[in-house]
């Protein structure tokens, strides 16, 4: 039984291990997704951890928010055409890989929210950095809380 009980602590510790991946920017499809191409030339969709941002609109029946284009091109102004390292922990219902992106050693996501392009990811976030980010921008009122009266995209998107 012990030795049952090692092996499988052992498969939990490999499967929660973290999968580092590198490649170039190819694609932001909005505030806190961009898609990537590794050396063998495959491509991944990232979403990015720990944030949300904006959404962008998709059509009448998903209308855009506020800042949402604005956190798409931000987002693009960090990363776009850059060799990026994604420090993947898991995969979204979606299949994206959900990364911690970091460029030349600065934290991508944590930029966003520190630029009030996206909101700490509240139900997901463990970073204690992204809410002190967070609530900085807040008192600063920078990007998006700017507005009055912003709606976190989990609440935009449950209505």
């Amino acid at each position: 039984m012990k030795l049952f009980s090692l092996i499988f602590s052992i498969l939990l510790a490999t499967s929660a291990t973290a999968e580092t991946l590198s490649g170039r920017v190819v694609g932001v499809a909005d505030g806190d997704t961009i898609t990537i191409l590794d050396s063998s030339n495959t491509q991944h969709k990232i979403r990015l951890a720990q944030i949300d941002a904006p959404e962008i609109g998709h059509g009448k029946n998903k209308p855009a928010m506020p800042y949402g284009e604005k956190s798409k091109a931000a987002l693009g102004n960090l990363v776009e055409n850059q060799v990026v390292e994604a420090e993947c922990q898991t995969k979204d219902r979606y299949g994206r890989e959900v990364c911690k992106i970091l460029v030349n050693g600065m934290d991508v996501n944590l930029e966003q929210v520190k630029n009030g392009m996206a909101w700490v990811y509240t139900k997901y976030a463990r970073e204690q950095t992204y809410f002190e980010a967070e609530a900085t921008a807040k008192t600063k009122r920078i990007g998006l809380w700017a507005d009055s009266d912003p709606i976190a995209p989990w609440e935009f998107r449950h209505r």
